[in-house]
């Protein structure tokens, strides 16, 4: 009959004391889940608190931890959406409208993305707007003059740029090719 393996004491089994597993301390918990989100990226206090609470961390031990956050300057949401316009309008070439939808759907209040969208200068969203349009027109060369003005107007939607200017662009840019496609009065609201 083989030999019993041998099993080790109780007292090597358990961790040592004052270990601070995150399952024991909801406080080192709570702390640990921020942490690692805000590692792979920059956060909104309402997206880790959303965290903290499909991870089951109690309200009050959550707020308390994204307060000591937000004082030591972890979580900053202006810092935030400032970035996240700046990169998003530089990078993806996204409109004010588009950029306030992202904003909000992370949680930031409405005066922080007026604040961040209102950064962006009505020029910077008009040079961006006039590339992309000047991108998808020489793209669609050869095609009739509606389907281009569809797509133009298609992707400056998408990407939140509003119709007034959308219009405007894109009837600028067709009358110095020469296409003479009637298009609505760039007075849209």
């Amino acid at each position: 009959m083989p030999e019993p393996r041998h099993r080790r004491d109780d007292a090597q089994q358990a961790p040592p004391a004052g270990a601070g597993r995150p399952e024991e301390d909801p406080v080192a918990g709570a702390r640990a889940i921020c942490l690692r989100m805000l590692a792979s990226g920059p956060r909104t206090r309402v997206q880790l608190a959303h965290a903290l609470e499909r991870r089951g961390i109690d309200e009050d031990v959550a707020e308390s931890v994204l307060g000591r956050f937000s004082e030591a300057g972890l979580i900053d949401d202006t810092a935030f959406a400032e970035a996240w316009v700046d990169s998003r309008h530089a990078g993806r070439s996204l409109g004010r409208e588009r950029l306030a939808a992202e904003l909000r759907q992370r949680g930031v209040d409405e005066g922080t993305v007026r604040g961040a969208v209102g950064d962006l200068s009505p020029e910077q969203e008009e040079a961006t707007a006039r590339s992309l349009v000047r991108r998808k027109l020489d793209s669609t060369r050869g095609k009739a003059d509606e389907a281009r003005v569809r797509r133009v107007m298609g992707l400056l939607a998408r990407k939140g740029y509003s119709a007034k200017l959308a219009y405007r662009l894109v009837r600028e840019e067709l009358e110095a090719e020469g296409s003479a496609v009637e298009l609505p009065d760039s007075d849209l609201e």
